[in-house]
């Protein structure tokens, strides 16, 4: 026991300050470093919301009606032009076609006696054997079987042509998007059957605003950035951009289209994008204040969780989410959740062990 109740209590808060002391804590507070965050130095530039489009999409719809009974493609699958898609009930159009067939060849025998007929009744006509009213029947009667013969051909071609459009094929190479019927289904003029784009002409596309599109420089391009996608995808230079001629009365915007490179197969029509477009000194956007950068070392990323750890006034280590942008070497624009002059943690992990509870 200890002599008297003072020199229990100096012994305890003595004991209790000599652990804080050693405490990983305490010791780990002094080590980390903590950086300002200050705008950065780049161009100004402005991000607006896009989509992600194929320059080649159609949609492929029935010709004529018939019900489904082949489809030999799925979602995701890709074709090559000219492959067969589906085929639709063509029974009856063979048959038809067959029948056209069939008057096709009894025509043509018809002409053939006319055509026999018409060369004897010339061979009589020159011996004076026939008069000149009679020949001239033969070869009247010669020239209507030959234009029944032609109306024959045409309308058997054309029911050949009709049997045609019961086998749907790929107008183009590219990849199936969607499937909307299914085996049974009765397909009728006009309905869609499939969706089909072309996955090697892709492009983004966004609304700006008419103001912020009238100060846009000619020759740089908008940098187009996937904030769903790995870090190593999300930034894509187009090649080519292009303003339409064209503002929308409603909402007064400028859409603008950025023509990206072939072979981004980790893209697809739908796709949300951002498209950060350099503004001149007279545009809209050139009096925005710079996005904050920090260094790319100091962002923590947990599952969908994008976040720093900023000090607060008691130098006390808080992980906050934020928004970033762009990416300039080792340093990353924040574009939310951060204000000019907060301390940001260079040392996440180091952080991170100082602001977990204690056990």
């Amino acid at each position: 026991m200890c002599p008297t109740r003072y020199r229990c209590s100096a012994a305890a808060l003595a004991l209790t300050a000599a652990l804080g002391a050693g405490s990983p804590a305490a010791l780990l507070a002094a080590d980390f470093t903590a950086v300002a965050a200050r705008p950065g130095t780049s161009s100004a530039t402005t991000a607006f919301d896009g989509v992600v489009e194929a320059v080649r999409q159609t949609v492929v719809a029935a010709q004529v009606p018939g019900a489904v009974v082949q489809l030999g493609v799925k979602a995701g699958d890709r074709v090559v032009a000219g492959q067969v898609l589906l085929r639709l009930d063509a029974r009856a159009a063979a048959q038809t076609a067959a029948a056209g067939e069939a008057q096709v060849q009894a025509a043509r025998a018809a002409l053939e006696v006319a055509s026999k007929d018409f060369e004897r009744q010339r061979q009589l006509f020159q011996k004076n054997y026939i008069s000149q009213a009679a020949l001239e029947q033969a070869e009247s009667q010669f020239k209507s079987t030959q234009a029944k013969v032609d109306a024959q051909l045409a309308q058997a071609g054309a029911a050949r042509t009709q049997t045609g459009f019961y086998l749907v094929r790929a107008p183009f190479a590219g990849i199936v998007s969607e499937v909307p019927v299914s085996l049974g289904d009765m397909a009728m003029p006009g309905r869609p059957l499939l969706t089909l784009y072309d996955p090697s002409a892709l492009r983004v596309t966004a609304a700006v605003p008419q103001s912020v599109s009238a100060g846009l420089t000619a020759a740089a391009l908008p940098r187009i950035e996937f904030p769903g996608l790995p870090a190593a995808q999300q930034w894509v230079q187009p090649v080519r951009a292009q303003t339409l001629p064209t503002v929308d009365p409603g909402t007064h915007t400028v859409q603008i289209r950025a023509e990206l490179t072939a072979g981004l197969t980790h893209l697809a029509p739908g796709l949300y994008a951002r498209m950060w477009l350099p503004v001149a000194a007279g545009g809209q956007a050139s009096g925005a204040p710079a996005p904050l950068t920090v260094l790319q070392s100091a962002v923590v990323r947990r599952a969908e969780l994008t976040a720093l750890y900023v000090l607060d006034p008691s130098g006390k280590p808080i992980l906050r989410q934020v928004r970033l942008g762009r990416i300039e070497g080792d340093k990353v624009e924040v574009l939310a959740g951060l204000s000019a002059g907060e301390r940001v943690v260079s040392d996440p992990q180091a952080a991170a062990r100082v602001s977990a509870p204690a056990r």
